[in-house]
């Protein structure tokens, strides 16, 4: 069984949490953890994380995920 959640659209959420390290582009922004695209149900509370004032580089306070700002 697919353990991706399907949502009202039929599009494919990620699963939340499931790696340490993510790519992100502006168009991103804002960013919060989990991400849109990830289901939220078996995650952490969505928190937003300020990116840009911290560099490029951002860590989820809940879940330790390192987001990159790659453009």
């Amino acid at each position: 069984m697919n353990s991706a959640v399907m949502t009202a659209a039929n599009v494919q959420q990620t699963q939340a949490n499931a790696a340490q390290r993510y790519e992100v582009r502006r168009a991103d922004l804002p960013l919060s953890c989990p991400l849109p695209s990830m289901a939220l149900w078996n995650s952490h509370p969505r928190v937003y994380l300020p990116i840009e004032a911290e560099g490029g580089q951002s860590d989820c306070p809940y879940c330790g995920a390192h987001f990159v700002l790659v453009d």
